[in-house]
């Protein structure tokens, strides 16, 4: 996919995307989720909120088209991330999904995902 801006609701589509999806014990309707996303034009490591919801924010760990056609490991810190992102404390993690999305734009993508894992620092 290239050409489309992920920050506008028309562009919002990533060849690879993990969520994970937090929510407030006290109060579940306040979900937010960080997706790492693989993106078109945004730099590496920049994030915004996505063009549906302020509860949703995009972080974008790959970029452009250099590595495609490789196989990339990722490391992130998702406390820092979802602090970063929303200026809180998160709930707990609830669920994580993968998502290869081109619904926005009508385009193609592939993208294989490999093991996920949580660890402590």
């Amino acid at each position: 996919m290239t050409g489309n801006d992920e920050r506008t609701r028309v562009g919002d589509d990533y060849p690879a995307r993990i969520y994970v999806v937090f929510s407030s014990e006290l109060a579940f309707w306040h979900t937010r989720a960080i997706n790492y996303v693989w993106s078109n034009r945004q730099p590496i490591d920049s994030s915004w909120l996505s063009a549906f919801t302020g509860n949703a924010g995009m972080i974008a760990v790959e970029s452009g088209v250099d590595r495609i056609g490789q196989w990339v490991s990722e490391s992130r810190d998702v406390l820092a991330d979802y602090r970063r992102l929303f200026g809180e404390e998160p709930g707990r993690v609830n669920a994580v999904a993968i998502m290869t999305d081109t619904d926005n734009t009508s385009a193609a993508a592939t993208a294989w995902y490999g093991d996920i894992w949580f660890a402590d620092k």
